[in-house]
């Protein structure tokens, strides 16, 4: 069969944009960021929320790939909206984008099951960086955030945690564990290690899987009250 004019427009077409949700109660702050946003060509912000309570409704209604959420703000605060928002929507990834630094928050919104953390003094490529990273499913947090969670999980332990697989990891993996634990992004790692991405997600998959979590920080924290890994460990080197 003969290639179409057709045919040829299709073979160029991009891929679907990344469609976003902003959720924060600034308008100013907003703007900054949707002007950021909107320079990237695989970007998309298709709604704006001025509370958690429009956060919600905005996003079962519009269904986007990610909301950037702030936690403070009136009717429904970050964290009771990503509650509601992961709730009924599990594959919408909310990234936090806040001033607050305390573990309480911190610890709090992750477990609502927020999929990034980052403060508000990050840089505009971060913030770029992180979006698409959530999207590709990975857990993406600050270095001072992750930084703070691990040293509270090394100092308030919530219980002893015997690891039964410890034995079965190969020194590859805990090789990846370790600058994991000390907040490398996948990328990092495949370059410290001269891996591929493709292999060190697979690592990460066989980490998970031996220590029965779903995300990095999960995977740190039991490794840390396990002693597969040290404080040592997640120190900048």
């Amino acid at each position: 069969m003969d290639t179409t004019i057709v045919d040829i427009l299709e073979e160029k077409k991009p891929e679907r944009k990344t469609r976003i949700l902003m959720a924060d109660d600034h308008p100013l702050f907003r703007k900054a960021v949707r002007d950021i946003l909107e320079k990237q060509d695989d970007f998309e912000v298709i709604a704006e929320a001025n509370d958690g309570q429009e956060a919600v409704e905005k996003s079962l209604e519009l269904v986007p790939d990610v909301v950037i959420m702030d936690i403070s703000m009136p009717r429904l605060n970050g964290l009771e909206a990503t509650r509601q928002i992961k709730g009924k929507c599990s594959h919408i990834a909310v990234l936090v984008l806040t001033i607050h630094n305390d573990i309480e928050h911190i610890l709090s919104i992750l477990v609502a099951g927020a999929a990034g953390y980052l403060i508000k003094s990050v840089s505009e490529d971060e913030v770029i960086a992180a979006i698409r990273s959530v999207v590709a499913g990975e857990t993406v947090i600050a270095t001072p955030v992750f930084q703070h969670v691990l040293k509270h999980a090394i100092r308030y332990p919530i219980k002893t945690f015997e690891l039964k697989s410890q034995d079965l990891f190969t020194a590859r993996e805990l090789e990846v564990f370790r600058l994991v634990a000390r907040g490398l992004s996948n990328k990092d790692i495949s370059l410290r290690l001269n891996l591929s991405l493709r292999t060190v997600k697979g690592y990460l998959v066989e980490i998970f899987s031996k220590l029965s979590v779903s995300s990095r920080t999960e995977a740190v924290i039991v490794g840390l009250r396990s002693g597969l890994i040290t404080a040592e460990d997640i120190e900048d080197k």
